[in-house]
């Protein structure tokens, strides 16, 4: 399996979060995406390549058009206000508020783009954005040239990033991008297995009305979970997209057993489906040490999902998304790829 990586990613460093009432570094560190790296080379999975540089036309597809030319010019924004450090929103629109307003101050249009406070700001941020986009977009066309599966080791994460929002350190969502991408290019049915531990509330917010993305989400409940306001049991989209978004909410404490019987229970739906792709949405922040989770998966039930994925015989492109336990990620990341390579 090949696997696609930039080292742009880096200039997305350093940046602020707010969480639990603090202005803390950020949880989603440059080094994530060099332990993956080096997993990958530790064990032969496969050539490691960079990406190509592709344009937004597709990403304008799933995104609102306004919503893409903000992410470009935010920090340039920010530091002509004479601020330094992390440019960060503080105030969002919210029930009986005006959200169909961007106002002109760029504090409010931070706000008005986003549904948190993750996703900073830093001078090299738009270009990590960019260049995780390119890094989807060229394996995905490896897939769709006839690779049978193929690694976006993709930094920043996507899944929560919705049409016109960002938030929980996703921009632009690489894995809605890549499926809108099949179906400019000839696909029927695509369907997105999201098994980060965090729902990806953006992911089936853009496809919530479609039939021809079908998205499986297994995540923490949202009752006791972030990002709460999406991912619950009956949504199951709507209009023409009705029955094809399907979510399992697990609580705090999940285990292998659990999770693979919600893993499996997918899949079947998936299958019934009958995808010409599918996109993995992979996070591994369902690990056991992962430090903002709370499910229990150990590292050996890694390479078991890839077995899973690996069974349902459809060309296959795994989307990096979340995982926090930073000395485990690779082993853990990788764990999935080689169990899908060896099964």
């Amino acid at each position: 399996m090949k696997t696609v990586f930039s080292p742009r990613h880096l200039g997305h460093s350093n940046q602020l979060e707010l969480m639990a009432g603090a202005i803390v570094p950020g949880f989603e560190l440059p080094s994530r995406a060099q332990y993956i790296h080096d997993r990958i080379v530790e064990v032969g999975l496969g050539e490691i390549v960079g990406p190509k540089e592709f344009d937004l036309s597709i990403a304008a597809r799933v995104h609102a058009q306004d919503f893409l030319d903000f992410l470009p010019t935010v920090y340039q924004r920010w530091k002509a206000l004479g601020r330094d450090g992390t440019a960060l929103a503080y105030t969002w629109p919210t029930r009986g508020l005006r959200g169909d307003v961007v106002p002109e101050c760029l504090d409010g249009a931070l706000g008005h783009y986003s549904f948190d406070a993750g996703c900073g700001f830093v001078e090299g941020t738009w270009d990590a954005i960019k260049s995780s986009h390119d890094v989807m977009m060229t394996a995905a066309e490896m897939v769709k040239n006839g690779a049978g599966s193929a690694y976006a080791l993709c930094r920043p994460p996507g899944h929560h990033a919705g049409s016109n929002f960002m938030g929980g350190y996703c921009y632009i969502n690489n894995a809605a991008v890549a499926a809108e991408y099949y179906i400019a290019n000839g696909a029927k049915r695509v369907s997105i297995l999201d098994v980060d531990y965090h729902h990806g509330n953006g992911t089936q917010q853009i496809f919530y009305n479609r039939a021809d993305v079908q998205v499986i989400n297994i995540h923490g409940d949202p009752n006791q979970e972030y990002p709460y306001f999406l991912g619950y049991r009956q949504e199951t989209g709507a209009g023409e997209g009705e029955g094809f978004n399907i979510n399992y909410p697990l609580r705090w404490g999940t285990d292998w057993a659990t999770w693979s019987d919600a893993l499996k229970d997918g899949v079947k739906k998936l299958e019934a489906y009958g995808p010409d792709v599918v996109i993995v949405s992979l996070g591994v922040d369902t690990f056991e040490k992962d430090p903002i989770s709370h499910f229990k998966l150990k590292t050996e039930d890694y390479p078991k999902i890839g077995a899973i994925v690996k069974a349902i015989g459809k060309p296959t492109l795994f989307v990096q998304e979340g995982g926090y336990a930073v000395a485990d990620i690779g082993i853990n990341a990788v764990g999935v790829l080689t169990g899908y390579e060896e099964a």
